[in-house]
């Protein structure tokens, strides 16, 4: 039988096909659903392929019940490996190292499914997100490319062309492909995510705000990560207008609480109650009620870039858990494997150390340990958006301890990008005090006034 990519699949149950075909379009379109694949595994432990999907699936949990219960489905996968075709035993070789640690392994054998066998867009996601993991832009623009003559009009092939691109700072590129899947599909959520990073990352902030809004009525029925995720972005672009009202309101509705167990929903938690803060707001109780959940992470150690908002949040809400989870770190450095040792052991573990700094406010060593790490922080994983989040922690430090010079270099950057951010123009009033540049810190502080008032006059009603 043949699956709705023209690929063979070693099954004569009809509805066994029906259930592959469903679960290939919903995980790729990121839609809650797809989680029915592990119900299809579940009564067929004999389909090799559904049950590596269900692994796969069970993986993305980013959680060790998530890697318990993706052994399970893994052994039911390999069990019937004689049963299957080269490329399905290419699947499941590709899921069977990322289940036991090989993510280099896992790479390549991605690497050659896209190669040998282009119709296998799923493999070719899961590929592409290793190399994410890892810091390697060219790695998901490359897999991307192998599999795009295959799936010319498939609006999800060209989401993640888009944001391969865009990973690899080629954001004219990047915007062509993510408008040609949403030509193709307006609901093609990763797509207006890749288009959201190309409008931040080139300041075109109102732009954003209007784009995000008009299409958040396709998130509905979503995966939580990617539903939180669209409105984190959101809540960028409002944070560069100062908007805290919206990015509270839409903190409290879409952004934490719609799976509070799940590692991405907690990191995406946690990376926008810090940068409310660093903008001055008040979060109230808000660091407790993450803790919570976090507290359960203290031996977790799925990735390097999971662990530093954990140990943020947990230090930042005062529970003695965040110690816990960096001695936690120490030895996991120690005996990761050696594809990620050095990345636990040179990066996360001395930006674990200045983050907790920072949380509990000794912000010359949070500076200190901060500041060699920045550089490196691409090889733990994340988007540059994301990772943006550790440069401002930074920043937030050298500004409190008083090392202004690499501050205003920051800041005059980001200025650059985005005149119009209130907060850039106030922490740069700040700095140029500081420094005894009162022209410098006059004329930020009118920037400051008038963007304030503008914005005070667009929520007053006529």
């Amino acid at each position: 039988m043949r699956d709705c990519y023209g690929q063979v699949v070693s099954t004569d149950s009809p509805d066994v096909l029906a259930g592959l075909n469903a679960f290939m379009d919903e995980f790729l379109g990121n839609e809650a659903t797809a989680g029915r694949i592990l119900q299809i595994a579940n009564a067929h432990p004999d389909c090799a392929i559904a049950n590596a999907y269900a692994a796969s699936l069970m993986m993305l949990m980013e959680s060790p019940a998530g890697h318990a219960r993706a052994r399970q489905y893994l052994a039911h996968a390999r069990a019937n490996l004689a049963n299957t075709t080269p490329r399905e035993q290419l699947v499941i070789g590709a899921t069977s190292a990322w289940v036991s640690g090989e993510i280099m392994k896992a790479i390549e054998l991605g690497e050659t499914l896209a190669a040998e066998h282009p119709a296998e867009l799923v493999g070719a996601k899961l590929c592409q997100t290793h190399h994410f993991n890892l810091g390697n832009a060219p790695g998901m623009l490359r897999v991307a490319q192998r599999v795009a003559e295959a799936h010319p009009a498939n609006p999800h092939l060209h989401g993640m062309l888009a944001f391969g691109y865009e990973q690899c700072h080629l954001l004219s590129h990047a915007e062509r492909a993510a408008r040609r899947a949403l030509e193709l599909k307006r609901k093609e959520p990763w797509a207006q995510h890749a288009l959201a990073h190309v409008m931040l990352t080139q300041g075109r902030t109102d732009e954003g705000i209007e784009f995000l809004s008009d299409v958040a009525d396709t998130w509905d029925g979503l995966n939580s990560f990617m539903y939180t995720h669209n409105w984190w972005h959101l809540c960028l672009f409002f944070l560069d207008r100062a908007a805290y009202d919206e990015v509270l309101q839409i903190y409290e509705a879409h952004l934490w609480g719609i799976d509070k167990t799940y590692s991405q929903d907690q990191i995406g938690a946690v990376s926008m109650l810090l940068r409310l803060e660093l903008h001055g707001v008040d979060v109230g109780d808000r660091w407790q009620d993450v803790a919570d959940y976090l507290a359960d992470r203290v031996d977790d150690h799925v990735q390097p870039f999971l662990d530093l908002h954990y140990i943020y949040g947990l230090a930042r809400a005062g529970r003695a858990a965040a110690d816990e989870l960096l001695l936690s770190m120490e030895h996991h450095a120690a005996s990761a494997n050696a594809d990620l040792r050095d990345r636990w052991r040179d990066v996360a573990l001395p930006a674990a150390r200045g983050l907790v700094a920072h949380a509990r406010g000794a912000y010359q060593d949070a500076s200190r340990m901060l500041a060699p790490t920045i550089g490196a922080m691409a090889r733990i994983g994340g988007s540059h958006a994301q990772r943006e989040l550790f440069e401002r922690v930074l920043l937030d430090a050298q500004i409190r301890c008083g090392d202004l010079v690499p501050a205003q270099q920051k800041l005059e950057l980001m200025r650059g990008r985005d005149e119009r951010a209130p907060h850039v123009w106030r922490q740069l009033q700040s700095v140029y005090e500081g420094l005894q540049l009162p022209r410098e810190a006059a004329e930020a502080g009118r920037q400051v006034a008038m963007l304030m008032d503008g914005q005070a006059k667009k929520k007053t009603p006529p």
